[in-house]
C-alpha cells in the first residue's frame, strides 16, 4: 500500500466517523448514522467520477471503502462519548482526509486526460469537499465548508501546487506536493483559527441585523 492509498484509508475513517457523529447529534437512527458516514467519506470522489463520466463511480465499483465507512461508523455508534473526547484527533484525521482526497482527485482529472487547470482544481475540490457538503445538507446545516476556517481554500492551493509540479515531475511527486500543502496550510488554519475574511451585518436601530458595512476577517 503506497503512502497515499494509506493516507486515503486513514482520510476515510476521519470523515466517515465525522458523518456519523453529526448523524447522532441530530437523532438519527443506525441507518441515517450509517448512510451520513457512507456520503461524508465517499460522496466527493462519487461526484467527480460523475463529472467525468465514469461508467461507474469507484466507491461503487469497489466498495472497500463503503464497507470501511460502516465500519466506522459501528465504532462511532459503540463508543461515540470516547469519540467526542478525542475531537481534536479526528481533526486533524479529517485533516490527512482532506489532504490525500485532494491529490487523488487531481490525479483522476490528469488520469481522464483533463489538464485544464480550472477543471482539475475543481475536481479536486470536490473530491475533498463534496462528501462534507452534503453530510451538511442531509443534517440541514450551511456546510462546514461554507463558513468555517480554511479549508476549501487549503484544496485549492494544494491542487495548484499539483498543477505547477505536475510538468516537471512525476505524478507520484505532483501528488506528494499536493498532499502536504494541502495539509500544511488546513493544520496551520486549525492551529491559529484562521478564518475566510466574511461580510459583516450592520445592526439596524431595532437591534436586527440588516444590510452589509465592511469586510472583516
Amino acid at each position: 500500500m503506497g503512502f497515499i492509498s494509506l493516507m486515503e484509508l486513514i482520510g476515510t475513517v476521519a470523515f466517515a466517523m465525522s458523518g456519523a457523529l453529526v448523524a447522532i447529534e441530530k437523532g438519527l437512527d443506525y441507518y441515517g448514522i450509517g448512510f451520513l458516514a457512507i456520503i461524508t467519506a465517499v460522496g466527493g470522489g462519487i461526484i467527480r467520477d460523475i463529472i467525468i463520466n465514469l461508467p461507474l463511480p469507484v466507491a461503487l465499483s469497489d466498495p472497500v471503502f463503503v464497507i470501511i465507512s460502516l465500519i466506522a461508523a459501528a465504532l462511532v455508534i459503540a463508543f461515540h462519548k470516547w469519540v467526542q473526547k478525542f475531537h481534536s484527533l479526528v481533526t486533524f484525521f479529517d485533516a490527512i482526509g482532506l489532504a490525500a482526497f485532494t491529490a487523488i482527485g487531481a490525479k483522476a482529472a490528469v488520469s481522464n486526460d483533463v489538464y485544464t487547470p480550472f477543471v482539475v482544481i475543481t475536481l479536486a475540490l470536490l473530491t475533498g469537499t463534496g462528501g462534507g457538503i452534503l453530510r451538511d445538507m442531509f443534517a440541514k446545516e450551511i456546510p462546514f465548508v461554507f463558513r468555517k476556517e480554511v479549508y476549501a481554500m487549503a484544496c485549492i492551493a494544494g491542487a495548484a501546487a499539483f498543477l505547477a509540479a505536475y510538468s516537471y515531475v512525476k505524478m507520484a511527486i505532483a501528488m506528494y506536493i499536493c498532499f502536504g500543502v494541502t495539509l500544511a496550510i488546513r493544520l496551520v488554519s486549525v492551529k491559529f483559527n484562521w478564518q475566510l475574511a466574511r461580510v459583516k451585518k450592520e445592526k439596524s436601530a431595532d437591534g436586527e441585523e440588516s444590510g452589509t458595512k465592511e469586510i472583516t476577517g
